[in-house]
């Protein structure tokens, strides 16, 4: 058998994650993990008005670190073999381009401006912006966010957008479009020199951008014109035309060619969203909710086109025909936070290591205490007593992804008194984010979506068996995990052995290169009743804190 290997990438919040696999059996040959340099400082970022954003060069040299490190990890036979990149990355996760495609933080004099940057899916500075596309959507007789659960994000691409243009008025003038991170990639690897060559995929521009087949594209201008004159002339510079991801986007240009070491005889895939090639990766099946678990949770769901027929689901983040495997339509939803609620209680919980131990311990020893926190608080909250009248938090960290997105809720934490201790509060806050997860699943069902079991993938899955014994429990639904530790990458590699004219179909290529399952939690029956006495409280808490305070 002729050797064939192809390249997944994925870019997550943190850092990108690129593996060569074998695109005959899915086996990693190599893998190389890039953070991101600026990210990293939270240059150009600010948490206290939720403003989060990454530049394009974190993106460019992680892309050239990883798939160098791979191939050079993977040995010599390796980079003439290699079919076929595809590449996921967050969403919605745009930047401004210029009429040339370039993103404009990679011009001079916009290289230090956050609004030229990647404006990361976790930002919500745009929330003012998505609360004015709801109503204003309510004037047309043409539901145009019934595809997208009825309600607009501020994590979404156009009210980031407008948000952009209103604030910055040197940014609106250099601005031609407005580019997801996961079209921009692959136009990119392929040399494009104009905006106009540029393939969309489906999965963003259908959860993210308001595409649909029944309007033969995106809404009319006039929707967006008469929201703000700003948004004049964007929706004419989009095509019409949008594809699935087991479509090419072209080959790798001469210049990135050179650069990788790698012909350009190697496809390039059309991107997607990380959550989506990761239910891939994970073997999703229909019906079967599949979690990428996290910073934040994004929850995939597919169903035959035939069972999906008149059928919509209010408070999603979408349903699209194609979005995660061609010919199926594909169902998001998710959580804004999940484990940066753990990683927010680590920090807090740091500060004094972080502010007044620098003269005691040095960094390495502080952060080996640190890293030690969740690990030690989980052990000691899968021991204590579970009672009805517990502490109790929300899970809002980051304001509410589903069900109906609101990004201008916030958690809260109650039932605390002299005896609430970081294990007790701990306890809540990993209860929360579990809680969250129910009401995703109780959110389809009660619309008539049947949630047949769950699937786990990403580095919460992996690395707490202790959040998911509580996930099993408060769910009282088995949930099994992916073997493998690169599920999104990994999706990434079928879609691009798919591309790659090795499977006919991304299905085919789930079943061959699918790395199974290694371990399944069961519900504790013993647990199953006080959590869903809690998870009562949960949603009555949730209810008052809605109505009274946000």
């Amino acid at each position: 058998m002729n050797k064939a290997y192809v390249i997944g990438v994925d870019y997550g919040t943190d850092s990108v994650r690129t593996i060569i696999v074998d695109a005959y059996n899915g086996a990693e040959i190599a893998a190389s993990t890039f953070e991101y340099p600026r990210w990293k400082k939270q240059l150009y970022c600010n948490a206290a008005i939720n403003e989060f954003r990454q530049h394009p060069l974190d993106y460019i040299e992680g892309l050239e670190f990883t798939i160098k490190e791979c191939l050079q990890k993977a040995g010599d036979d390796v980079p003439n073999n290699i079919k076929a990149i595809s590449i996921d990355t967050t969403g919605s996760s745009p930047i401004a381009v210029d009429e040339s495609g370039t993103p404009l933080a990679l011009h001079e004099n916009f290289a230090n401006d956050p609004d030229a940057m990647f404006v990361l899916w976790k930002d919500h500075s745009s929330a003012p912006e998505a609360e004015e596309i709801n109503q204003h959507a309510k004037e047309f007789n043409i539901n145009y966010l019934k595809y997208v659960g009825g309600i607009y994000s501020s994590e979404w691409y156009w009210s980031k957008l407008l948000h952009i243009l209103r604030v910055n008025k040197k940014v609106k003038d250099a601005c031609y479009s407005w580019v997801e991170h996961a079209d921009w990639m692959p136009f990119l690897l392929t040399g494009g020199k104009h905006i106009s060559e540029m393939k969309r995929g489906v999965c963003t521009a259908g959860h993210k951008g308001l595409w649909a087949e029944e309007w033969n594209g995106f809404p009319p201008e006039e929707f967006f014109t008469s929201l703000d004159p700003l948004l004049a002339g964007y929706v004419s510079r989009l095509p019409s035309t949008t594809y699935t991801a087991d479509k090419p986007a072209g080959n790798l240009s001469k210049e990135w060619a050179a650069a990788l070491g790698l012909s350009t005889n190697v496809i390039v895939g059309i991107g997607a969203m990380d959550a989506h090639m990761g239910a891939v990766g994970g073997q999703i099946e229909p019906y079967y909710l599949s979690k990428v678990m996290g910073t934040s949770t994004c929850d995939m769901l597919v169903a035959p086109v035939k069972d999906m027929q008149g059928k919509f689901v209010q408070g999603i983040c979408g349903l699209v025909n194609g979005s995660v495997i061609p010919g199926m339509i594909g169902m998001e939803a998710g959580q804004s936070a999940f484990g940066d609620v753990y990683a927010w209680f680590k920090n807090l919980l740091s500060w004094p290591l972080q502010h007044l131990a620098e003269d005691v311990l040095n960094e390495s020893a502080i952060k080996s205490i640190t890293d030690k926190i969740i690990p030690a608080l989980s052990k000691q909250a899968s021991v204590m007593p579970l009672h009805e009248h517990n502490e109790l938090s929300l899970d809002w960290f980051n304001g509410r992804r589903t069900p109906n997105a609101n990004a201008l809720l916030t958690s809260t934490i109650t039932g605390l008194d002299l005896g609430s201790d970081a294990v007790k509060i701990f306890h809540s806050l990993a209860e929360a984010t579990c809680f969250g997860a129910k009401a995703i699943v109780e959110c389809f069902i009660n619309q008539n979506i049947p949630v047949k079991g769950l699937i786990g993938i990403g580095g919460v899955a992996k690395k707490s068996p202790f959040i998911m014994q509580m996930m099993a429990d408060v769910m009282n639904m088995p949930i099994k995990i992916n073997k493998s530790g690169q599920t999104c990458a990994l999706g990434a590699a079928m879609f691009a052995a798919t591309v790659a004219g090795i499977y006919n179909k991304v299905e085919d290529a789930m079943q061959a290169m699918g790395q199974g399952f290694d371990v399944e939690y069961y519900p504790d029956k013993n647990k199953v009743d006080i959590y869903q006495h809690r998870y009562k409280k949960y949603l009555e808490l949730g209810g008052y804190v809605e109505k009274n305070i946000a």
